[in-house]
């Protein structure tokens, strides 16, 4: 694998640098806030992840956490007039709170339509935003003293980012409705069993530690071959099978390439991690 692109960032919200070739890791960083996701977060984030794609170095990126809790959600002090678009009070301002809405979302659609997986490794609450979040990545693993809420229940709203069109097509849809019903806290465990989490892990230093091996491992992987496999399965997650192989014969005809699947193989062979190029960068529109 090529040398890793330098990335360092710290904006307050967040912190990314790149611990390995192709992976980036993105730190969430206000441990005395729990990580709360404050308005200015989200085009920070949304603004970042768009970035690591455009540039094409990324093959990985995990999301973690400081402190006790991975978030504890959106800052309660929003929902008490922190938030000029939750006012709803005449037809012009409801539909400014449907565009700005949209653009909260994309804030987590961004983790989706990155051409590279991503890894949310979660210790401590995972709470309202947060689990919107953690539903947008490809995978999740937690500490041992991670729980799982849709905190938004529990202050009059309905969750509204994601969580309830993306939890019910990771855990059974019954699980999911009871979670979006009650709130209720659904540990670590509870979370493996219900498929929610991949891995439970002792504590916070050893669920970092799994999350970037694991990145590691997808990073000396094909690119290509990666980011082809994650369109192919988000389209499946959202169409008929038939429609799926359709849309695998367009993707594979654009993606096959006969050398890199050379470098894979004699790397199997081999036992070693092949070189790849990175993806192209994303033009500039």
């Amino acid at each position: 694998m090529g040398a890793a692109m330098l990335v360092r960032m710290d904006n307050g919200f967040f912190r990314i640098d790149t611990p390995a070739p192709g992976v980036a890791h993105l730190q969430l960083n206000r441990p005395e806030r729990l990580n709360t996701l404050a308005p200015p977060f989200f085009p920070a984030f949304r603004e970042a992840v768009q970035a690591l794609d455009d540039a094409g170095e990324t093959r990985v990126l995990v999301i973690s956490s400081t402190g006790r809790h991975f978030s504890a959600g959106m800052a309660l002090d929003v929902f008490e007039g922190g938030m000029p678009m939750l006012d709803t009070g005449t037809a012009r301002r409801r539909l400014a709170f449907q565009d700005g809405l949209r653009r909260l979302m994309a804030s987590m659609d961004v983790l989706e339509e990155a051409r590279f997986p991503v890894i949310a490794a979660i210790q401590g609450g995972c709470i309202g935003g947060a689990l919107d979040l953690a539903t947008a990545c490809d995978l999740r693993v937690a500490s041992a003293d991670a729980f799982f809420t849709v905190q938004e229940i529990h202050i009059g709203m309905a969750a509204d980012l994601g969580v309830l069109q993306r939890l019910p097509k990771i855990v059974p849809p019954g699980v999911a409705r009871q979670m979006a019903f009650t709130g209720e806290r659904v540990g670590a465990e509870r979370a493996l069993a219900i498929g929610l989490v991949n891995a439970v892990l002792p504590d916070a230093a050893a669920l970092q530690a799994h999350a970037l091996d694991l990145a590691r491992q997808i990073a000396e992987k094909s690119p290509l071959a990666i980011a082809g496999s994650k369109r192919a399965l988000n389209f499946a997650r959202d169409h008929t099978t038939h429609e799926a192989l359709q849309q695998m014969t367009l993707l594979q005809s654009a993606i096959f390439d006969i050398d890199e699947m050379s470098r894979a193989i004699a790397g199997w062979k081999a036992k070693s991690a092949p070189e790849f190029e990175p993806l192209a960068p994303i033009p500039k529109g």
